[in-house]
């Protein structure tokens, strides 16, 4: 049973009941939409005492490679690292973090120098520090296996055969190109929206494609998840790899960079036949498309 007198409104829905039904709050809470999620549906959640963001997020998303008890364990190794807020509860379903009081980064300040500068720092941190904090399994990221993945189930969905297998060589080609990789815990969904600024330090949130994986693909995902033109993409490569990137690492830099649009594509197209949000998953991939074409008949005309 719920008690009526937990929640602010008279009426709410079968989310917000079960967000009123935890045992955390320690007064009456107003559960607030969090727009921006392309997922999941979230909350802000107030108690008169504290602010916590709840993510209703559902069970395993074999999709899209999402496991959440790795998702909790990297979340939980990432507030030790001292770059996540605290995950203060979780069950089937449900993920509640204490609130960062900040605001999230737009896509244009992410490509600001002194930014991404600071976003670089962050980074070293999530790729230095996070795995000696993590329990348990090791998850992997390997964005060459989701884009294959995602082909298969595409596949089965009814995408043309001769899309299929002309993609399916291009990200073997690509897979070439990017070569022999160090690997890292990697954060592999750097979308604007997932870095916080609360004035004084930066916060890194949603951990649920987290795994030992590329540093270059953050880097690529950065790039392409942000729109940074060409000397931003300089300057990122320049401040993470402490020295003037070589034509071979821009070669690289850029194989992963067109990885990382089809991937936004194809996850938007698995996402069109399987998602139950009102968002435009369609056009989404249809503007992810484009940008994987135009970088990828850019990097064939490189040579």
């Amino acid at each position: 049973m719920i008690d009526a007198d937990r929640i602010v409104e008279p009426e709410f829905d079968a989310d917000t009941r079960r967000i009123a039904a935890l045992p955390l709050w320690r007064g009456k809470i107003r559960p607030e939409i969090l727009p921006g999620g392309l997922s999941n549906r979230n909350f802000v959640v107030r108690d008169g005492t504290d602010a916590y963001v709840v993510r209703l997020v559902g069970g395993d998303d074999p999709a899209h490679g999402i496991v959440r008890a790795r998702e909790i364990a990297v979340s939980e190794a990432a507030y030790r690292a001292g770059i996540a807020p605290e995950l203060v509860h979780a069950e089937a379903g449900l993920l509640v973090l204490r609130r960062v009081e900040g605001r999230t980064l737009t896509a244009a300040e992410v490509g600001e120098p002194a930014m991404l500068r600071r976003i670089v720092a962050l980074l070293r941190r999530c790729h230095g520090e996070v795995a000696g904090h993590l329990r348990g399994p090791a998850p992997c990221f390997w964005v060459f296996h989701d884009l294959r993945d995602y082909l298969a189930a595409l596949a089965g969905d009814g995408m043309p055969s001769g899309a299929i297998e002309r993609l399916r060589r291009v990200v073997a080609a690509l897979e070439t190109a990017v070569g022999p990789t160090r690997l890292a815990l990697t954060h592999n969904d750097l979308m604007p929206g997932n870095l916080i600024d609360d004035g004084t330090r930066l916060w890194l949130i949603d951990w649920e494609y987290a795994g030992f994986g590329a540093p270059l693909f953050d880097l690529a995902s950065l790039a392409v998840d942000n729109a940074l033109d060409a000397a931003a993409q300089e300057n990122l490569l320049a401040a993470y790899y402490r020295r003037a990137p070589s034509a071979a690492l821009r070669r690289r830099f850029a194989a992963m960079r067109i990885a990382a649009a089809l991937r936004e594509s194809l996850w938007a197209r698995v996402q069109q036949r399987h998602a139950t949000l009102d968002f435009d998953y369609a056009g989404y991939a249809e503007e992810y498309e484009a940008r994987f074409e135009a970088e990828y008949a850019a990097f064939g005309r490189a040579g």
